[in-house]
């Protein structure tokens, strides 16, 4: 405990070069902010095909923040600049403060991920996990110093989105959560810190409503564009919680939700058979062209689709 403590003590509170792990979605809209906000971000994707469509993505979403006049073509070439991206782990960590991974949300998977970071960081480098469900504590389990394991769960899309929950693992050190929470607010992000449950606050509230919406559409109370509207002019939510889940990805929110059953063994968590059924036939949402909406002409939710016309 001496040595974990003197290691502590010698993490910097000078972040200047960021790895991240995973050029999906999250990975890209996380190297993009922290890009933005000057830091040399390293992205890292064994698929030389994801990082280029993870650097694609960066580049259309400056472009539009250019075209909208929030930021300089200066600042797009700035932002496009500080990215490097490597297929491998051990070279893209090397200098790096800190690893925030956001890889898929598989528990065993990431589990491996934190293995081999254990290995190839020095002991100093902060380890966060942007997980929006799977266990601090059990994540930093597979680290030597757990003590600098930490969530850091960004929101989608992350270069929008202000909320940042930090999580806080049973070893997480008060230093690292500090210098995390202060991290987040160079980002211009509002943290907020959470504790190490299930689903953590923003899941636990969220994924049981959109389980809901799916099990009333299961049900035949409603249909996709009812419940949708329903929620969006009743209860005043910008989306409705069917396009909501085809957005965040229906595999992305089985998997949440799976997590949550499984560790709190609550039926109420339960993810609907439909839901099960869409992601076991590839119906994914925004990402795969079709979820509860029809997104082959549109990204805008216009259509829904054909399974669930009446």
């Amino acid at each position: 405990m001496i040595i974990a403590r003197k290691i502590i003590k010698n993490i910097d509170n000078k972040m200047n070069t960021i790895a991240v792990i995973g050029a999906g979605t999250m990975g890209n809209g996380i190297a993009h902010t922290f890009a933005q906000s000057g830091f040399t971000v390293k992205l890292i994707d064994i698929s030389e095909k994801s990082l280029e469509k993870g650097m694609a993505t960066i580049a259309a979403n400056l472009d539009r923040m250019v075209a909208k006049g929030s930021i300089s073509e200066e600042d797009k070439h700035k932002t496009i600049g500080n990215i490097i991206t490597y297929t491998d782990v051990k070279d893209g960590v090397v200098g790096c403060d800190l690893v925030v991974e956001a890889a898929t949300e598989n528990v065993q998977l990431k589990f491996n991920i934190f293995k081999q970071l254990s290995e190839v960081c020095d002991h100093n480098v902060i380890l966060a996990t942007n997980t929006s469900s799977i266990s601090i504590t059990q994540i930093a389990a597979n680290v030597v110093h757990p003590e600098r394991v930490i969530g850091m769960h960004f929101m989608n899309p992350v270069p929008i989105m202000k909320l940042v929950e930090i999580i806080r693992g049973y070893n997480t050190s008060d230093e690292v959560t500090k210098i995390i929470m202060d991290l987040s607010v160079k980002l211009g992000k509002t943290p907020t810190e959470v504790n190490d449950y299930p689903g953590f606050v923003a899941n636990r509230i969220l994924m049981p409503m959109i389980n809901e919406a799916i099990e009333t559409l299961y049900n035949g109370v409603g249909g996709v564009y009812e419940i949708d509207t329903v929620m969006k002019l009743g209860m005043a939510h910008p989306m409705g919680p069917l396009q909501l889940a085809d957005f965040i990805g229906l595999d992305v929110c089985l998997s949440i939700l799976n997590v949550m059953y499984d560790g709190f063994k609550n039926p109420k968590y339960a993810p609907c058979p439909l839901l099960v059924n869409m992601v076991m036939a590839g119906k994914l949402g925004v990402k795969s062209g079709e979820g509860f909406y029809d997104y082959s002409e549109s990204k805008k939710a216009e259509k829904v689709s054909k399974q669930f016309l009446k």
